[in-house]
């Protein structure tokens, strides 16, 4: 699939990539994209703003607005 990845922290840090599909875990929903944004708060984490708070291991997919069509979900 294709996807926006952190690789590094900062302006330039962000590339689009193709990465593997996802498989739904126990507590997860997996969600088909039709649409997706990056919006400032997204900026901010690739930026490294919240790395104190949030743990992302990089490289890791930016973006949590999105819209689509749940495919699976999990056991839980």
């Amino acid at each position: 699939m294709k996807a926006f990845v952190v690789t590094h922290y900062g302006p330039d840090g962000l590339v689009a990539a193709v990465v593997p599909a996802p498989t739904a875990g126990p507590h997860d929903v997996l969600v088909d994209v039709r649409a997706s944004s990056i919006n400032p708060l997204d900026r901010m984490v690739r930026d490294g703003e919240f790395k104190q708070i949030l743990k992302y291991k990089r490289p890791f997919i930016l973006g949590h607005d999105v819209s689509g069509v749940v495919v699976q979900v999990g056991s839980d």
